[in-house]
């Protein structure tokens, strides 16, 4: 029998499951010692006992909770509960109080030492077949009572095993749980690096690049074409300002979207701070439930890039942002009363809705703009759930 600290999550797990057996041994030992009370004829020691269990329970509950690691310590936690059986059967003699406490020192015993404990449970065991035989030879014509007696001290080590089946089952589902959620946040904090790269290639990164080839033409055109370096000079300027933009804007992004709460929120966010500052009206509806962590961040940006383009183009009166959760997907739809326009067949020169329908291809989902001449516009972009690999919870 080892002293050493295992793994911190089954130190906690056998911290919970030690807390339990010692509340149903206490709840056990004071039942049977309060019917004990009302029949015995001396109920001195009963009370002592009574006492004993309820203040050493509240001192290891106490301890435990605020130290569960001292579980790791068997040995020394092990011989202090065995302190606690022999002194009951020392102040209750062979009540059946000893009987309970000595079949929860076993249970406890199974929960931190495992298998181990079916040596400390054979002693409690033999301890109580000694106890048994005094009893029965102290009661006259006590044969009814020997098969009960006798076969109560082997409880012992059948609570022992099953305590230590159970926590070694309830450890390693709390192992697996952890090692669950670790990988899922693995997952995600990969997903968002990623997600993060794209961004910045897709926007700084080409800047920088164009920057950087307008730098290495300019000690060149010092020396032969002083006009062209001046041009080259003012678009290294322009170009390192853009880059300082485009990162903003996707500090900013990353800003619009709070994960701790449900994406309606985040929408209905986005659609105030936009009409406080734009002074057009918004009227939203939004559904309730969650979205998965990317499919949310790029829905986001699509209702934030819409709604720029009505601030830019539209010249609207009235906005209406509606997020739907369709027959297995969910679908955002951006609309305004503008001007509108004849919505070309390629959108190669319209840079926003080609930015737009790649945030939404990047989650698998579709984008459809509708507009017309004076008919106002109309974005709606549809994602299946299932292709996010996620559902609203």
């Amino acid at each position: 029998m080892t002293t050493t600290a295992g793994h911190p999550d089954r130190a906690v797990a056998r911290a919970a499951v030690a807390r339990a057996v010692l509340l149903g041994r206490a709840a056990a030992t004071l039942t049977v010692v309060g019917g004990g009370l009302r029949l015995s004829a001396q109920p001195a020691p009963l009370v002592a006992v009574l006492a004993l269990v309820l203040l050493t329970t509240a001192v290891a509950l106490i301890v435990l909770s605020r130290h569960p690691h001292v579980v790791a310590h068997r040995l020394p936690v092990l011989v202090a509960d065995a302190a606690t059986v022999l002194a009951v059967l020392g102040l209750a003699g062979g009540d059946v109080a000893f009987f309970s406490c000595a079949v929860g020192a076993s249970a406890l015993a199974g929960v931190l030492a495992g298998f181990w404990a079916l040596v400390p449970a054979a002693c409690y065991a033999g301890l109580g077949y000694l106890v048994a035989g005094q009893v029965l030879g102290a009661v006259p014509d006590a044969a009814s009572l020997a098969g009960f007696v006798l076969a109560f001290p082997i409880v012992n080590v059948l609570v022992a095993a099953g305590a230590a089946v159970a926590t070694a089952a309830l450890a390693a589902h709390v192992a697996l749980s952890v090692n669950l959620v670790a990988s899922a946040q693995r997952t995600a904090a990969a997903a968002e690096r990623a997600r993060l790269a794209r961004e910045l290639h897709d926007s700084v990164s080409k800047t920088l690049r164009g920057v950087s080839f307008a730098a290495l033409a300019l000690p060149t055109s010092l020396r032969r074409q002083p006009a062209l370096a001046e041009q080259l000079a003012a678009t290294v300027s322009a170009g390192a300002s853009a880059a300082v933009r485009q990162a903003q804007d996707v500090l900013d992004g990353l800003r619009l979207d709070d994960p701790d709460r449900e994406f309606g929120v985040t929408v209905d966010r986005i659609c105030r701070r936009w009409a406080a500052r734009e002074g057009i009206p918004v009227r939203s509806a939004v559904a309730g439930g969650d979205l998965p962590l990317e499919l949310r961040y790029e829905l986001a940006q699509i209702l934030h890039e819409s709604l720029e383009n009505i601030a830019r183009h539209a010249g609207a009166g009235l906005v209406t942002v509606e997020l739907a959760y369709t027959r297995g997907g969910v679908r955002l739809r951006v609309a305004d009363d503008g001007t509108g326009f004849r919505v070309p067949a390629e959108w190669s020169g319209c840079h926003g809705l080609t930015g737009m329908a790649e945030r939404a291809a990047a989650v698998r989902g579709t984008l459809r703009v509708e507009s017309g001449p004076g008919a106002g516009t109309t974005v709606v972009v549809d994602v299946a759930l299932t292709a996010a690999a996620g559902a609203p919870s």
